[in-house]
């Protein structure tokens, strides 16, 4: 990475700037080798009655999920993905004393014209319940529901046995970055989020303060860190393995910029990538335009299938750049590659999910949940 001593036109992306100093939680170098979303409902009833329209070319609002269970349906609900993961049903959508009958189906229309992912679940009179996630409603719209389980628990996870670690409030000094969750228990931030820290903790999703435990493996090159972090289960941020990014692909960025100056709660910015390399055509970055200040290294960078394609790292110095060209450059920001981090991440013998992205783009609402999930408030003390 091309740091800001011998390139003063980068500004990283910490809260305030790390120092150079030497990095005590490196290790040696290697032998070489939902939030569940809350408010109006996301779909309405339509009904079993409900029936195709009748003009030539124009499909019937919504989509219809069909009862192949063999049993009546006493329930039925449909919901934006991912909020059927948490056990967030929400209301059924079936008429109380109406139940769904075997081989019957019930058309449902979204509130949002534009969602095209939910999680579908029929409860049966015997109590089973068929549950199907992440389905895309807009490139199928009819639905079957047959495969029927004995209804899951409803209880929520046991609390984490790793005890908390809070901020050292009489710390000498303190940055602060974003990073994400890569595998149980691992995080990905930026090399220099993490360099000269005497102490590294985080504020998870649900409000924990958790402590990385050194040493991080580092590539100062590429200025990626992934860290030990126990009672970190997940889940997980998915990383694209293909299409190749395109210049104009939308993305967004999710972190903790300004830290202090802003609210404590993460931010997400769209934007779309610019160019397919960083500065001096470095090839293990991209060049986006969604906005990112001090506290947003490390993030995670989604396409809008809210799968992983970079790492936020650096902006452009703007006022640097003005001294030196009389103009203000705007909004002209970097990101390390996906298959750089995992080609990092293999490096560090840390398996991530990862495969293709495809089926329709969700909203940049719907990203931010999937990002929110597995995002932390990383804080290093020196």
């Amino acid at each position: 990475m091309i740091r800001p001593r011998h390139l003063p036109l980068l500004l990283l992306l910490t809260l305030p700037a790390a120092g150079q100093q030497a990095n005590p939680w490196a290790d040696p170098p290697p032998a070489p080798a939902a939030l569940p979303p809350s408010g109006a409902p996301s779909v309405a009833p339509a009904g079993p009655g409900v029936p195709a329209t009748g003009q030539p070319g124009i499909a019937a609002p919504g989509f219809r999920i069909v009862n192949r269970t063999g049993a009546e349906a006493t329930a039925l609900h449909a919901v934006r993905s991912p909020r059927g993961v948490g056990n967030d049903w929400g209301q059924s959508l079936l008429t109380p004393g109406r139940p769904l009958p075997v081989n019957s189906g019930f058309r449902v229309v979204p509130t949002d014209p534009e969602a095209c992912r939910f999680d579908l679940r029929l409860v049966l009179a015997d109590n089973r319940e068929a549950v199907l996630r992440e389905q895309d409603i807009c490139a199928n719209r009819t639905i079957d529901m047959a495969q029927a389980a004995a209804a899951r628990p409803a209880t929520p996870p046991p609390p984490s046995a790793v005890p908390q670690a809070p901020p050292n409030q009489t710390a000498r000094q303190v940055s602060t970055g974003t990073g994400f969750i890569v595998a149980p228990d691992r995080v990905m931030t930026n090399e220099h989020v993490v360099n000269g820290c005497n102490r590294i903790t985080m504020r998870t999703p649900d409000g924990r303060w958790l402590a990385a435990t050194p040493p991080a493996r580092v590539d100062a090159a590429l200025d990626l860190a992934v860290l030990v972090v126990p009672g970190l289960p997940g889940p997980v941020l998915t990383f694209r393995t293909g299409p190749a990014v395109r210049r104009g692909e939308g993305v967004v960025a999710y972190g903790f910029p300004l830290a202090g100056l802003l609210s404590s709660d993460p931010k997400l910015t769209r934007g779309e990538v610019n160019g397919l390399a960083g500065l001096q055509d470095n090839r293990n970055q991209i060049q986006i335009s969604a906005a990112v200040q001090p506290g947003n290294s490390g993030g995670p960078l989604l396409d809008m299938q809210g799968q992983v394609v970079g790492v936020v790292v650096s902006k452009l110095n703007a006022q640097r750049v003005a001294e030196r060209t009389g103009d203000i450059a705007q909004n002209v920001n970097f990101a390390v590659r996906g298959e750089a981090a995992l080609r990092f991440l293999a490096a560090a013998q840390v398996t991530p999910r990862s495969e293709p992205s495809a089926g329709a783009e969700r909203s940049a609402a719907d990203v931010g949940e999937i990002a929110h999930r597995a995002t932390m408030f990383i804080r290093c003390e020196r």
